[in-house]
C-alpha cells in the first residue's frame, strides 16, 4: 500500500507543492535582497552590506522581525477577511509550480492546460487583494484594492491576448509542447510584438513600477495592505515577489525556449539552469525597469492599455490566425 501510494501522483503532488512551498520562501529572500542591490547599484549606492557578506542575510533579518511583530486587526476592520486575505493571495501562487517544465523531466504535473490553469488562478490574487482593501475599513485601503481590479482587468485582456498568440502557433495548452516547439527558434522572434505586450501586461498585473497605482505611496499611504503588520505584510509582499517569479517564468516557457538553449544548443548546460538564468534575467529587467521609470497616473495607465495595448495585441492575434490558417 505505502509502495503504491510512493509512486502514485497523489504522492508527487504533493511532494511537489512541499518543495514549491520551500522555494518560494528562499526565492522571496533572495530577491528582495536583489531588488534591494539593483536599486542601490542604479542609484549609485552599495545597498545593503552590513547584515552578511553584501548584506545577504539582511532579508533574513527582516523576515524574522517580521515574525516577531504582532499582527493587529484594526478595530472596525471585518477580522475573518481580514485574516483571510494574505492567506488567499499566496496560494494561487503555488499552483504555478505545477505545470512548469523546469527541465526535460522536471515538471511535477504536466497538464494539457497547463496555461489555462495558471492565469484561472491568478484571479484569486486579485479577488484577494480586494478583500483586503474592503475588510480594512480603511479609505486608503480601499481606493488600492478597486485600483487593483481596474488595473488587472484593463491588463489581463492584452496578456491573454498575447499568450493565445502562442497557443495558436502550437496549437496546445500544455507548456511542455511549447517549450519542445521552440527547438529551433524561441518564440519571442516570430512573436515579438505578442512578447513585448506580454512583458508589459506582467509587469501591470504584479503592481510593479510604473504601474505600482494600487500600493502608491505618494497617494495611498501603502495602498491596500496599509493595515496590515506583521505576517499578513509579510505575506503580500511574498506573493508579490512569487507572482514576479510566476509571470517570468511563464514568460520563459512561451517566448524564451524554456529549459532549452539558445537555438537548440545546449552547451552540456543542464535544462533547470537554463530555465532559472532565463526567469531571473527577466525578473532583472522588470526590477531595472521600476527603478528606471517614474509612476504614471492612473488616467494614463488605463487609457495605455484599452487605446493601444489592447487594438495592437488584437491586430496581432487576427495576424497570427491567419498566418497559421494560411501556412498550415
Amino acid at each position: 500500500m505505502s509502495g503504491s501510494f510512493l509512486g502514485s501522483d497523489w504522492f508527487r503532488l504533493i511532494a511537489g507543492l512541499i518543495i514549491a512551498l520551500g522555494f518560494s520562501q528562499v526565492n522571496a529572500l533572495f530577491l528582495v535582497w536583489l531588488e534591494r542591490k539593483v536599486a542601490g547599484h542604479i542609484q549609485l549606492r552599495p545597498g545593503p552590506m552590513e547584515v552578511g557578506p553584501h548584506g545577504l542575510l539582511q532579508t533574513v533579518a527582516d523576515g524574522i522581525k517580521l515574525v516577531g511583530k504582532e499582527f493587529i486587526i484594526p478595530a472596525k476592520a471585518d477580522p475573518k477577511l481580514f485574516v483571510l486575505a494574505p492567506v488567499l493571495v499566496f496560494m494561487p501562487v503555488l499552483v504555478g509550480f505545477l505545470v512548469f517544465p523546469f527541465g526535460p523531466d522536471m515538471i511535477i504535473r504536466d497538464m494539457n492546460i497547463g496555461v489555462l490553469l495558471i492565469f484561472a488562478f491568478s484571479t484569486f490574487t486579485v479577488l484577494a487583494i480586494l478583500a483586503g482593501g474592503w475588510a480594512s475599513n480603511n479609505k486608503y485601503a480601499l481606493l488600492g484594492a478597486i485600483r487593483s481590479v481596474a488595473q488587472n482587468v484593463a491588463y489581463e485582456i492584452p496578456l491573454l491576448l498575447a499568450v493565445m498568440s502562442v497557443v495558436l502557433m502550437v496549437r496546445s495548452l500544455s507548456f511542455s509542447e511549447i517549450v519542445l516547439a521552440q527547438h529551433r527558434f524561441w518564440f519571442i522572434f516570430l512573436q515579438p510584438v505578442a512578447g513585448l505586450i506580454y512583458l508589459i501586461s506582467a509587469t501591470a498585473e504584479t503592481n510593479r513600477a510604473p504601474f505600482d497605482i494600487p500600493e502608491a505611496e505618494s497617494e495611498l499611504v501603502a495602498g491596500f495592505h496599509t493595515e496590515y503588520s506583521g505576517m499578513g505584510f509579510g505575506l503580500f509582499f511574498l506573493a508579490e515577489y512569487t507572482n514576479m517569479f510566476i509571470v517570468s517564468a511563464v514568460a520563459t516557457s512561451l517566448f524564451f525556449g524554456g529549459w532549452q538553449g539558445p537555438f537548440g544548443f545546449d552547451f552540456y548546460v543542464p535544462g533547470v539552469v537554463w530555465f532559472l538564468l532565463k526567469t531571473y534575467v527577466l525578473i532583472f529587467i522588470i526590477m531595472w525597469v521600476r527603478w528606471t521609470f517614474p509612476r504614471v497616473r492612473f488616467d494614463q495607465l488605463m487609457n495605455f492599455s484599452w487605446k493601444f495595448m489592447i487594438p495592437v495585441s488584437l491586430a496581432n492575434l487576427v495576424a497570427t490566425a491567419i498566418l497559421v490558417k494560411v501556412i498550415g
